[in-house]
Formats: C-alpha cells, structure tokens, sequence
C-alpha cells in the first residue's frame, strides 16, 4: 500500500502559514519524489525522514550516510531563505558519510500548487 500523500495546495497552505509538522512532511514528500533513491537518509525531526538521493540503498540498521536537521531551518533551506552553506558552518546540520553532502543539491526546491 502505497504512503498518503499530502496534496499540494495543503502543503503549500502549511508551508505559507509555518504549520511546521505538515509543512515538513510535504517538502520531504517532494524531496522523496524529485530525488529518489536510497543512499542518504535525511531526517527532520520529529516530523519525519526520508531516504533519498541515487546509489546503494540502505534497508537495515544505522544508514551509513544521514543528514539531521531542525524544521525551521529544513524549511528555511527549502525555501531559499537559508544556505547549505552557512547551516553546514555553523554546525546547524548534522552529516555522516560520503554521500550525505549530496543532500544539499535539493535545496532550495521549486515549488508550485498542481
């Protein structure tokens, strides 16, 4: 069975109104969908994580390659109002593994109601 699927008037109404919960599970849902794959693992939590990002996919245990994030600034990365870069140098991101970096060519993300 397949994951519900948060449409996108709902998740943009979520992303404009900050509801962070449902703004995140949405952005992750677009993520998962733009960049599949299953080589890093990229955690927002509580709200949710995805595995994303072509290579070897990972199915037990610790993930090799994981990027950890708040949902503010998830969302602030998603929207272009923060950088990868400055996030990584103040040490606001938590990333493992040789692919985990890759994680930063998904933001920010276009996004439009459909």
């Amino acid at each position: 069975m397949a994951k519900k699927q948060i449409p996108a008037g709902v998740g943009i109404a979520a992303i404009e109104n900050r509801d962070l919960p449902t703004a995140t599970r949405y952005l992750l849902q677009e993520i998962e969908k733009r960049h599949p794959g299953g080589s890093v693992e990229l955690r927002v939590p509580p709200f949710g994580a995805i595995q994303c990002i072509e290579g070897m996919d990972h199915r037990r245990g610790t993930p090799p390659n994981v990027v950890e994030l708040s949902p503010e600034l998830f969302l602030d990365l998603c929207l272009g109002i923060s950088s990868w870069e400055d996030a990584i140098s103040s040490g606001s991101i938590s990333a493992s593994g040789a692919k985990a970096l890759e994680v930063a060519s998904v933001f920010p993300l276009s996004l439009s109601v459909s």
